[in-house]
């Protein structure tokens, strides 16, 4: 009983983290039978808060596929993809869907970056819509 009130009295200072005062406090056979518990009950703590701040940060992000084709895919697919840069015209691409995505996901080497990675089906999906419904400026 006296390491617990040890280390509820023991104060970490800016010099000397929480783990040093805990170790500090937590000395001998009474560390050993205590410190498996406070690892556990710290860390039980600590992944819970770290995992439901994950979640709701990606889905408060609205997809906005203008943006992300202007800053994406317009260095080489010039005035939104209407007209050829780098990249060639996309604007009535007589290319079929399956293609534009495989394309999208895996890239072409040495011209184009695979963005598999980067974008999921969905986003891949918005970005062949948007390439479908470019017009004349």
């Amino acid at each position: 009983m006296l390491a617990w009130t040890k280390l509820f009295r023991a104060t970490p200072s800016p010099a000397k983290p929480v783990w040093a005062t805990i170790g500090a406090v937590l000395r001998g056979a009474t560390a050993r039978a205590v410190r498996p518990g406070i690892m556990s009950a710290m860390l039980a703590c600590a992944v819970p808060a770290f995992a439901q701040s994950a979640a709701p940060a990606q889905q408060a992000e609205p997809f906005d596929v203008q943006q992300l084709f202007a800053s994406t895919c317009g260095w080489c697919h010039s005035d939104a993809g209407r007209v050829a840069g780098k990249g060639p015209q996309l604007m009535d691409t007589q290319r079929s869907d399956e293609f534009l995505r495989n394309r999208i996901k895996v890239g072409k080497p040495g011209a184009m970056p695979a963005f598999g990675e980067a974008f999921t089906d969905a986003q891949i999906d918005a970005i062949i819509a948007y390439i479908r419904a470019l017009k004349p400026d």
